[in-house]
């Protein structure tokens, strides 16, 4: 078994390493540490959200950023504002006893003025939303000359959401001496295109097999329940929580606010996470739910992106997700760092088709429960 030395790591991010109890390098983070340490090259890798890819392509970044270079180095892109504080705040916890390292991170729903102001002190890497890093080009204050790596975290997520013009506009902009580092859980058509366009023909290319994806120390159920009886089951369920944590999936986000007025009515504290807050009301959700005042939270899919919190008991699918990514992502969110976990599937008896579909595509057994 390798560890980060082996992969080439410096002993100043390993020292950080240890004290956020990594020490063991998932496979996406084997496979891809030692090709971006020792190649300026394009770089391809597929594999869903909770398998370290911010370690995987954070940790060769930092080491090869020069701080004695005050400019701007690298631009990280993430499709929501969520994702982008997370690798922020991850990358920053990684330089805890390493030269100073300086990244910046810029997002829409958040004042741009206070963001341009920030980018006029030393900053050495900008994680962004492709719409808001479009806003400060457009406004001519950012120098991005000296960017020699761009990477696209969760591209397919990001062309999903409607960033396509924004991305090829963006690497437009910074073609020169930079290379690209792609990640993205799936590999449709337009990613297929954009790497066609954008990167070498012989690009580096690491995939993780699904079966590797899901966490053992999840325990996946179900329960079958008429769409008229499912508030009633799952106010049930978690009245019989205790002080477990969770969180609450839904599909849309009218669907979220119906389900937070409910669960608010009977005195449950919950509260939903959707597109339709202002980020100072995301901020503040999130916070609540990261200090315990708010024992559940309910989120739509997008909302939850980039969510990273320690102690969620369980998830439940209260509607089903749109697609399998989705349903990894989801499932995700409980059982972090070696804790165990309950992902539950509320299902109606004509969607049963769907948990076998779940249990082949991601070699998982789902367990029937009664209520």
């Amino acid at each position: 078994m390798v560890n980060f030395t082996e992969l080439g790591i410096k002993p100043e991010f390993i020292k950080a390493l240890d004290e956020l109890n990594i020490k063991i390098p998932t496979e996406i983070q084997e496979k891809t540490i030692p090709f971006l340490l020792a190649e300026n090259a394009d770089f391809i890798g597929q594999a869903q959200t909770g398998t370290g890819k911010t370690a995987a392509y954070g940790l060769p970044l930092l080491q090869k950023i020069n701080t004695k270079n005050k400019k701007i180095q690298a631009l990280i892109l993430a499709p929501t504002r969520e994702l982008g504080i997370q690798i922020k705040n991850q990358l920053f916890k990684f330089t805890k006893y390493s030269d100073k390292i300086f990244v910046e991170a810029v997002y829409g729903g958040a004042p741009i003025e206070k963001q341009i102001v920030a980018l006029k002190r030393e900053t050495h890497i900008i994680v962004a939303t492709p719409g808001r890093l479009i806003d400060l080009l457009n406004k001519n204050v950012l120098d991005l000359k000296n960017v020699n790596t761009i990477i696209l975290d969760e591209a397919d997520e990001m062309l999903s959401m409607g960033f396509k013009n924004d991305i090829n506009t963006i690497l437009d902009f910074t073609t020169g001496q930079r290379v690209t580092w792609l990640f993205s859980a799936t590999m449709p058509n337009d990613i297929k295109l954009l790497i066609k366009n954008y990167l070498a023909e012989d690009s580096k290319y690491v995939k993780i097999d699904k079966d590797f994806v899901i966490n053992k120390n999840i325990e996946h159920q179900y329960l079958i329940c008429h769409e008229d009886e499912k508030f009633h089951v799952l106010y049930s369920f978690l009245g019989s929580q205790g002080k477990n944590r969770g969180v609450v999936f839904c599909k849309t986000k009218n669907a979220a606010k119906q389900l937070e007025i409910q669960l608010t009515t009977q005195k449950i504290k919950a509260v939903a996470i959707h597109g339709d807050l202002l980020q100072k009301e995301r901020d503040k959700v999130m916070r609540a739910f990261k200090n315990e005042s708010i024992q559940f939270l309910i989120a739509t899919d997008i909302a939850a992106r980039g969510m990273d919190f320690k102690g969620i008991s369980f998830v439940v699918h209260y509607q089903l997700p749109e697609n399998l990514d989705y349903f990894t992502h989801r499932s995700g969110r409980t059982a972090r760092a070696g804790q165990k976990g309950i992902s539950l599937i509320f299902i109606q008896r004509e969607e049963l088709n769907q948990i076998k579909y779940y249990e082949s595509n991601l070699k998982i057994k789902i367990t029937k429960l009664r209520y």
